[in-house]
């Protein structure tokens, strides 16, 4: 039996806080990016993901992402394995299903809080895209078959040791899990729902972030968070985790800097927002290939993540998606382009036998880079884009059967207070409702 490694322990518990945490910073990331009416509804439906996901994770979730396969093709894992968390030791690793398709030395019940974390942040991501227009409640209903039917198959196709892992396809931290399906996913949203309510003269203030501070706050944050979610994706505390927060590090470094110039050169001016999405960028683009590359080569990425994000974002302007707050292009892109880009990048074949690697191989008897690789990693991730786009669209499109998905066009200039009762900032709503008295009132 695999003894538990009390190292390996303390570190996984920290990782899994700091994953936690990037949850509350992608709130005040995306709640400083909208506006200020939306800030509250922006942030709430960051933060329902914690309660709803955790929940689910308990019950069936877990067991259908890291269980033993339930069908024929290892499309989905058995929800009744790990069901209310039967059968995840305490005091040894899992002994059914599989631990992220690695030999860990930590507690069952510690493997299953820290991937709780993934899941809970990745449908969050979505939120930013259709800022200003879901209902609140639909938003909920949507995450619960949303997590069931997007995220649990992709998890176990890829980390539950299911069919794609079988395959040779490989995500050492949710470049494909978590990235890719969300960024897609939104977009089929954006396809249901249109574009924001816009007030005559306002169109150029839409994309205005209304507090450059919390959208620091929130950036701060989920770099800091982001090293438990790539670190701690190696499920130990050793070299390769040493490797994955190093090019987590050099990558979002890479790309603030290269977005900062683009920014500059089309804008005139180096804006602190591009700095804070160009970081994010490099961050979602390296999450993939973090444990499987060479620092040097993570730098590459996150060089080539700038531009190619920023083209994406253009282009879904360009398209007509109303993406608020650029998550397609960002995340769903930059998933996808780590994704392949690892297929490249990785170490060479030198490293494919653990006992005959050189010192230098970053994760030995994992992946090498090779064309079959990349092959590998370019249809996983076009194959994941189109699933997660289609199912999303349909499971909108039957909710919208049951529910009015929509705000009206004055719900949205009044979101928080419609929805939620509650406004972030009392004394602009308390203004904007004073009777305008004009010059003779003075």
């Amino acid at each position: 039996m695999t003894q538990i490694s009390p190292a390996d322990t303390g570190f996984m518990i920290m990782c899994a806080g700091l994953v936690q945490l990037m949850t509350p910073g992608l709130a005040f990331f995306y709640g400083g990016l909208v506006r200020h009416h939306n800030s509250v509804g922006m942030m709430s439906q960051n933060f329902i993901s914690l309660a709803v996901t955790s929940i689910l994770w308990v019950i069936f979730l877990f067991s259908m992402c890291f269980s033993e396969d339930l069908d024929a093709y290892g499309f989905i894992g058995n929800p009744t394995t790990f069901f209310m968390f039967r059968n995840i030791g305490i005091h040894q690793p899992l002994t059914d299903g599989t631990s992220g398709g690695v030999t860990a030395k930590i507690p069952g019940l510690l493997f299953a809080f820290y991937q709780c974390m993934f899941a809970v942040i990745t449908p969050a991501l979505m939120t930013g895209a259709f800022a200003d227009r879901l209902r609140f409640k639909v938003w909920i209903v949507f995450l619960f078959l949303w997590l069931v039917l997007v995220y649990a198959p992709w998890c176990h196709m890829i980390w539950g040791g299911g069919l794609l892992a079988q395959m040779g396809v490989v995500d050492f931290a949710g470049g494909i899990v978590v990235h890719t399906t969300a960024g897609f996913s939104c977009n089929a949203i954006l396809l249901v729902l249109g574009r924001r309510a816009v007030v005559p003269g306002s169109e150029s203030h839409m994309d205005i972030p209304h507090s450059v501070p919390l959208v620091f706050l929130g950036t701060a944050l989920l770099w800091f968070g982001w090293f438990g979610f790539n670190c701690g994706s190696a499920i130990a505390a050793n070299g390769v985790a040493v490797v994955a927060g190093w090019n987590s590090q050099i990558a979002a470094a890479s790309a603030m800097m290269m977005w900062t110039l683009i920014d500059w050169v089309f804008k005139g001016k180096p804006g602190l927002v591009g700095k804070c999405v160009g970081c994010i960028a490099g961050l979602a683009t390296i999450t993939p290939a973090a444990g499987f590359v060479q620092p040097l080569s993570a730098m590459l990425i996150g060089l080539i993540a700038a531009p190619v994000c920023y083209a994406c974002v253009l282009l879904s302007k360009k398209l007509g998606f109303d993406d608020a707050l650029d998550v397609w292009g960002v995340h769903g892109m930059g998933g996808a382009l780590g994704t392949i880009m690892l297929g490249l990048l990785a170490d060479g074949p030198e490293c494919a036998v653990v006992e005959h690697s050189p010192d230098y191989c970053v994760n030995p008897g994992t992946v090498t880079r090779s064309f079959s690789q990349l092959q590998l990693q370019v249809g996983a991730a076009v194959c994941c884009a189109i699933y997660s786009f289609g199912v999303s669209y349909v499971l909108l499109r039957v909710i919208s059967c049951f529910f009015r998905l929509q705000l009206t066009s004055e719900e949205q200039h009044r979101l928080d207070e419609v929805e939620h009762g509650e406004v972030a900032y009392y004394h602009i709503v308390h203004e904007m409702k004073k009777p305008f008295m004009g010059l003779g009132g003075m």
